[in-house]
């Protein structure tokens, strides 16, 4: 069985359109609540919830966060840039998972991977007190040899390989070349001892590819879920995709 994590960031990006003034994240007019999403999600078989809570505090607050810590049953995960500030929040909130993230205020949502290779001893400095507190510490990295090798060096568990290019590239030629390169990225951190997940742009048409890759544990997915739920509630959407990731 492939885990399903479910990311609620984009449930809050709609509550801050209309409710970035707001003195709450959640109460009286403001909607939609990222957590009652995420407890629907859980009910309709989601092993975890996954949220980035971004320096800029675009779509997830840290009251949000908290409130997940407290009301959630399954895992939850957090996103977060490889900073200080961050680690002193993850320490202190110790969610049961975290997933450094490269991050940049002139991106509309995560584009890339965390550059490991070159910044090893920076990124060491935020898995180790994590790991210290009992806190799985994955990377997402781009799926090549080189950051992978830098995964293992600075001894973090998991990495979740990113699926962005494969999935801009679906409809298009490229489309073979990115799947090769997610194989052999999922064959070679396995390799390493490394665990393996993968998240950005998985759907429910890509994921019946995806899903055969090597090694795979868990699929960290948001957008499209929070899209079919327009349509469909939270529960068919999550449950569909389950259905699609593990046929």
């Amino acid at each position: 069985m492939i885990l399903l994590g479910v990311n609620i960031d984009h449930c809050a990006t709609v509550r801050q359109a209309r409710y970035r003034a707001a003195n709450t994240p959640a109460g009286g007019a403001v909607e939609p609540d990222p957590v009652l999403f995420a407890q629907l999600a859980e009910r309709a078989g989601a092993d975890g919830i996954t949220v980035h809570l971004r320096e800029d505090r675009r779509h997830i607050q840290e009251r949000d966060v908290w409130r997940l810590r407290e009301s959630i049953a399954t895992r939850l995960n957090l996103e977060m840039a490889c900073t200080p500030e961050m680690l002193a929040f993850a320490l202190r909130l110790r969610p049961e998972a975290v997933c450094l993230v490269p991050e940049s205020r002139q991106e509309i949502t995560t584009e890339g991977g965390l550059e490991v290779a070159g910044a090893l001893d920076r990124v060491r400095a935020c898995v180790e007190p994590l790991a210290a507190a009992g806190i799985e510490v994955s990377l997402f990295i781009d799926p090549d040899e080189r950051q992978i090798t830098a995964a293992a060096k600075v001894a973090a568990p998991w990495v979740e390989l990113h699926t962005g290019a494969y999935a801009h590239a679906f409809h298009g030629p490229g489309r073979q070349r990115e799947f090769q390169r997610l194989r052999l990225g999922a064959a070679a951190a396995h390799a390493l001892g490394l665990r393996v997940n993968a998240g950005h742009g998985i759907n429910y048409v890509n994921i019946h590819e995806l899903r055969t890759l090597p090694h795979l544990q868990e699929l960290n997915i948001g957008h499209s879920l929070i899209s079919r739920a327009l349509f469909t509630g939270v529960e068919e959407a999550v449950s569909e995709m389950r259905r699609r990731m593990n046929p």
